[in-house]
């Protein structure tokens, strides 16, 4: 285990990656505390596979992916509690996770549903300060979470699973020294290291590099060569020094394109509307190059902590999508009303962004019966204006981000409530004399 119990008193700027255990399952614990401790999956649109496992889901074997006709008899006879995705939910439970983190931290960068990197900046005990906040969270919502602590987001990420697999670090790993990333990394094994695709994978293996660590040890024109600039990064960042942005972050089920903005911030709608739309539009630039679609969008925009003259305020607010797409009208239309019903006037908006996740590739899209879009035009439409801005310049072409909110009967035959979005849905308590 590469850290340890008590104050870190490390003199390096750190990073925290904020990371909610099993979210999906959780979620679905928060309201039916009864499934603690009992294997738990959710799975994906139209009941169709499974996407999410408890920790005792995936002791019995689970897999991820495994077809739910598939699976059911094992399920049924191991009595393991299965959910449809409820993507309200989750994305409500993720709005209040955030907030909660907002109020605890000098800053937050949102980065999936699930993740968030916290600023520690001017925080002296780190260990005690981590477990505040994973006290207060799961105390406050429900959720469980493990935070990571490391001089950069590739080692914070690592410093995270650490937190997860072991129950001594109380849900706060802490990589704050050399001696304690050496050890990290030599049990990291290359394939679990953020941004190292399968087929780098087999590369590095072939010469052999097995762990993080044989990676580290490789010189830098080798790891050029070998992974281009991307891996190299990855290589700085696996060495202690800060090499990657948020936006170039490795993206595996969800993608984020966010900025701050310049001087005082946002307090007009109609800017904050712009910005959000050219985000989504970069989200869906990201989704085609990766041939990609998402299947749920999160729109944020927060008010700065430092301020005391203007009244704070969150916008968190996640859509689902009927049918999983990258069509630029859909996403960017979705994103900008997602803004519209969470903005409150007054109120100075420093930074936003958007983030679509749950993502498939575009090839196993699930259509839906009742769609009234015609997919092979949009397809078509979206393939020419790709090829105009391609030619003249991301956004020569654009799109008015207008839409209305078109939500489809999916086949979910295990949903569990709205507790948190419907009021005819809330837990409903009866106190009998």
């Amino acid at each position: 285990m590469p850290g340890t119990k008590g104050t870190s008193t490390s003199p390096l700027p750190m990073t925290g990656l904020v990371d909610c255990n099993n979210f999906y399952a959780s979620c679905e614990r928060v309201f039916n505390p009864d499934l603690r401790g009992k294997p738990v999956v959710v799975l994906s649109n139209n009941d169709g596979c499974i996407i999410a496992r408890s920790n005792e889901a995936k002791a019995l074997g689970l897999k991820m992916g495994t077809p739910f006709y598939q699976a059911k008899p094992l399920l049924e006879q191991l009595g393991v509690a299965v959910f449809s995705s409820n993507y309200n939910l989750y994305g409500d439970m993720s709005r209040r996770v955030m907030m909660l983190l907002q109020e605890m931290t000098p800053g937050i960068t949102q980065y999936s549903i699930d993740e968030c990197f916290i600023d520690l900046a001017g925080i002296d005990d780190l260990a005690a300060f981590g477990r505040r906040v994973v006290q207060a969270v799961e105390r406050g919502t429900g959720i469980p979470v493990t935070l990571g602590v490391a001089p950069t987001k590739t080692l914070a990420k690592i410093a995270s699973k650490f937190g997860k697999r072991y129950k001594g670090y109380e849900g706060v790993c802490i990589i704050d020294t050399e001696e304690k990333r050496e050890k990290a990394l030599r049990q990291t094994e290359i394939g679990d290291v953020w941004g190292i695709g399968r087929h780098s994978v087999e590369k590095l293996r072939y010469h052999g590099v097995e762990t993080a660590w044989d990676l580290t040890v490789k010189p830098r024109p080798w790891v050029r060569r070998m992974l281009t600039l991307t891996g190299e990064r990855t290589w700085q960042e696996l060495r202690g020094t800060p090499a990657i942005d948020v936006e170039e972050l490795p993206q595996k089920q969800s993608i984020c394109t966010s900025r701050s903005f310049p001087g005082q911030g946002l307090d007009d709608l109609a800017p904050l509307v712009e910005a959000v739309a050219n985000f989504a539009a970069a989200c869906v630039r990201k989704l085609r190059a990766q041939r990609s679609c998402c299947r749920a969008l999160t729109v944020f925009a927060y008010t700065s902590p430092f301020r005391n003259d203007r009244p704070a305020h969150l916008v968190n607010r996640t859509l689902q999508l009927s049918v999983a797409t990258n069509g630029l009208q859909e996403i960017v239309a979705a994103a900008t009303r997602a803004l519209r019903e969470d903005y409150r006037e007054g109120c100075l908006y420093k930074k936003a962004g958007v983030i679509v996740w749950n993502l498939c590739g575009q090839e196993s899209v699930q259509g839906d019966l009742f769609d009234t879009v015609d997919r092979a035009r949009q397809a078509r439409l979206a393939k020419a204006i790709d090829a105009i801005n391609r030619k003249n310049g991301h956004n020569t072409v654009r799109v008015a981000s207008q839409g209305t909110d078109k939500r489809w009967h999916l086949k979910a035959e295990h949903i569990t409530r709205q507790y948190t979005t419907n009021l005819k849905e809330v837990i409903k308590v009866r106190a009998d004399r």
